[in-house]
């Protein structure tokens, strides 16, 4: 007797879900050699399709068939690799499935399904044609009259959309302001200039919900070494900035007086941020021209400094305490620079050269 093939897996009555084989019989075939295995696997995606046919939005089933496909083939991988590490074993260590797997698949097949929902139809039809039926760059720039070169700029693009549409569905929020979107699709795509033209950072220290979101994307991929973010909030925050910098110093070479310097003036600038704003972040950049240096810039949502000159002068303290505040910092600092604004918050700017390489 011979096993169903996946049309026979699709009762009658579900002509969406049958024209959805040769779909997900790629997804699997691209993933998986062994045609037996293969059929299984078919097979189980479109039980789960039928299942939660009723569920989908129109016109996002042939997403969600995929999206279930992947995660089908994902957890054979994985109970096939837990058992190759424990076939030694005598006794069978392999947990129990919980409760809560299936939920779980459930909830992230659903946030993928809002994702591409959100995307538009040309930018679908795109991944869908490059992600799925395994078309090349150049081959869908020539039905499109375009360049490779354009299509890959357009897939980048609409990759980074998708990330941040993504999580938006997993946490189930919608962005509290207009800006959100801009500054999420910037930090996806890893553009630094279009960072700095939406001022992502600043945003990211105002935004509870867009500094939530922009960890995952931040660490997308090869993170970068030059450059560090230390959310500051806490005194323990500071103690973190303080060797954080102390860190990104020793890298450029920073003679150990030096290396002192450096963690003393992040550790002023991180206390007033504890102490005057609700929130805020230090980024630490490693700096090549013209000299070896660090750059720290520090931004937080407080009240902001009335009067930034008298601030920076020498005794002038807001508060009572042994510190050498903003004036102290900035002779400890080879380049130093303030700009507030009354309601939104301040940010710091300080530089250190290595001694010698100093421009």
């Amino acid at each position: 007797m011979t096993e169903p093939s996946g049309a026979d897996a699709v009762p009658p009555g579900h002509p969406e879900v049958s024209a959805l084989i040769p779909i997900v019989r790629r997804v699997v075939g691209s993933r998986v050699t062994d045609r037996t295995v293969a059929d299984d696997l078919v097979q189980e995606t479109l039980v789960r399709v039928l299942a939660a046919e009723g569920r989908v939005e129109a016109g996002m089933l042939e997403s969600y068939a995929i999206a279930t496909a992947r995660n089908v083939v994902a957890s054979m991988w994985r109970l096939q690799d837990r058992a190759r590490r424990n076939q030694h074993r005598v006794v069978d260590l392999r947990p129990p499935p919980t409760p809560d797997e299936d939920l779980l698949a459930r909830e992230e097949q659903t946030a993928v399904v809002r994702a591409m929902a959100r995307l538009s139809q040309r930018e679908r039809e795109l991944l869908l044609a490059h992600e799925v039926s395994g078309r090349d760059t150049r081959t869908l720039a020539d039905e499109s009259g375009s360049s490779a070169g354009a299509v890959a700029a357009q897939l980048n693009r609409t990759r980074a959309r998708l990330r941040v549409e993504y999580l938006l569905a997993v946490e189930g929020a919608e962005p509290p302001t207009d800006r959100c979107r801009p500054v999420l699709l910037a930090l996806s795509s890893g553009d630094r200039r279009r960072q700095r033209e939406v001022d992502a950072d600043r945003h990211v220290v105002e935004c509870e919900l867009c500094a939530r979101l922009s960890n995952p994307l931040l660490e997308r991929g090869q993170p970068r070494d030059d450059v560090v973010r230390i959310p500051i909030r806490t005194d323990a925050d500071i103690v973190a900035a303080r060797r954080a910098a102390r860190e990104m110093a020793a890298r450029q070479g920073f003679s150990s007086t030096d290396l002192t310097v450096v963690a003393t003036a992040v550790s002023e600038i991180a206390r007033n941020i504890v102490r005057f704003a609700n929130a805020g972040v230090l980024v630490i950049e490693l700096l090549e021209r013209p000299h070896a240096g660090v750059r720290m810039v520090a931004m937080d949502n407080g009240p902001g400094i009335p009067d930034v000159e008298r601030a920076l002068a020498d005794g002038y303290s807001t508060y009572d305490g042994l510190g050498l505040g903003l004036p102290g910092a900035r002779r400890l600092m080879d380049e130093f620079a303030v700009a507030s604004e009354a309601g939104r918050g301040t940010t710091v700017t300080m530089t250190k050269w290595r001694r010698g390489g100093r421009p």
